[in-house]
């Protein structure tokens, strides 16, 4: 198992030069599993991971055993905190916009996300946020609902109700809620998550 932080994000290295956007990483992480995985692969991501995921599922092609998703972005339009973010320009949110939202996080008593935006390069949120505001072409739906492989979408039982968790099945996507978790489901509940991962992969 490889747990991968994006470049910009966590402990990577975070090049002032680069895009930061979904198809910039999928590209990256193609390159890296290429290397890792030259085989076969399950692939996992989770919430922009998951849009970074499908992309780089739809280049990587038939080495690809299973795909599963936790809450991903699958449309234009970015979350609550990538929205947020995209409305400031990048010169603005880089010089105080960053460090006022890890504040922030931290006041309203989401720590975990606080902590984790606090070792994230403030250049490589804003331009990560701005293209999940603007969406993928073709969309990371598209993309998803086009694949052969069995793909799972998980969703925490909090962030319910949802209408995808009656469309996708029918269109040939497995579904999973974690219990007693919301987006933010591998903190909130771990084993919980692990028993969806578990499943999805069995």
């Amino acid at each position: 198992m490889v747990l991968i932080d994006l470049l910009g994000f966590g402990f990577s290295d975070r090049p002032a030069g680069f895009g930061y956007t979904i198809d910039d990483h999928a590209r990256t992480l193609v390159e890296l599993l290429s290397e890792l995985a030259p085989e076969s692969l399950d692939l996992f991501g989770h919430s922009m991971g998951g849009s970074v995921a499908i992309v780089a599922a739809s280049l990587i092609g038939d080495r690809v055993r299973n795909l599963v998703l936790s809450e991903p972005n699958l449309d234009p339009g970015g979350g609550f905190y990538s929205r947020k973010v995209a409305a400031m320009n990048e010169r603005d949110y880089v010089a105080y916009g960053h460090e006022a939202l890890v504040r922030t996080s931290k006041s309203d008593g989401d720590g975990i996300w606080a902590a984790s935006l606090s070792v994230s390069a403030p250049h490589a949120v804003h331009r990560g946020a701005i293209s999940l505001v603007a969406g993928g072409k073709p969309a990371w739906r598209e993309l998803l609902l086009g694949m052969a492989m069995p793909r799972t979408v998980i969703f925490g039982e909090n962030s319910l109700p949802d209408e995808d968790t009656q469309r996708l099945p029918q269109q040939g996507i497995n579904i999973s809620v974690v219990p007693q978790a919301g987006h933010s489901m591998a903190w909130e509940n771990p084993a919980g998550l692990a028993n969806s991962l578990r499943e999805a992969l069995s």
